[in-house]
């Protein structure tokens, strides 16, 4: 793994970015005490590590499902029955820690999405300036799959169940290493509910 900043360019800023513009307070805006945007976040009994505060005023994390004292297994029973048991879990198009189950579906199911996560595997082959924390090119060569070589060139190989441990990914919550033993989305939630209060 390269330098880790998915989660901040990807998630926090721009969700901090369109939480202060719903707020009416767009950057660089200071925003009143005790102006706060909730934000319903979908972390389970099974991975409360992932649980953490916001870390500005105007913003405040909830967890409904820590609330309901669910586990990933009351998640996956409330979407089967309510017919919604095939959801996956949320992931960036260009996520490095999608399963092979997870490309195939992508190709098969969303073929744009497929040709957006090809080009952004092409765009970091050889890193930027940027990439390095203290300004310097990166060494070597970067691929999305473990595999090393070109997305599109991958040979899938889907198992036929995945492993319970894949790591899942949500605001504040990416994780920057393996995930403990059950740690992963329990509902997949490709956007977040933003309650505004003033």
């Amino acid at each position: 793994m390269a330098r880790r900043q998915c989660t901040s360019e990807y998630k926090i800023k721009p969700i901090k970015a369109e939480v202060r513009r719903r707020l009416g307070y767009p950057h660089p805006a200071r925003i009143p005490a005790g102006v706060v945007a909730e934000m319903a976040i979908g972390i389970s009994l099974d991975e409360i590590g992932r649980a953490r505060d916001a870390d500005v005023a105007y913003m405040r994390n909830t967890f409904p499902l820590l609330d309901l004292g669910w586990r990933r297994e009351d998640c996956l029973a409330y979407l089967t029955e309510h017919d919604l048991a095939d959801t996956p879990r949320s992931a960036c198009v260009g996520c490095p820690y999608r399963t092979d189950a997870e490309w195939v579906r992508l190709r098969r199911d969303d073929p744009a999405g497929w040709a957006e996560a090809v080009a952004f595997d092409a765009a970091i082959r050889h890193g930027s300036a940027r990439a390095n924390a203290a300004g310097q090119l990166l060494r070597g060569q970067f691929f999305l799959h473990r595999q090393r070589i070109p997305l599109d060139q991958v040979t899938l190989r889907p198992r036929t169940q995945e492993p319970a441990d894949t790591p899942g990914c949500g605001p504040w919550t990416c994780p920057h290493t393996e995930p403990a033993e059950a740690a992963l989305d329990a509902v997949a939630t490709p956007g977040r509910e933003v309650a505004l209060n003033a």
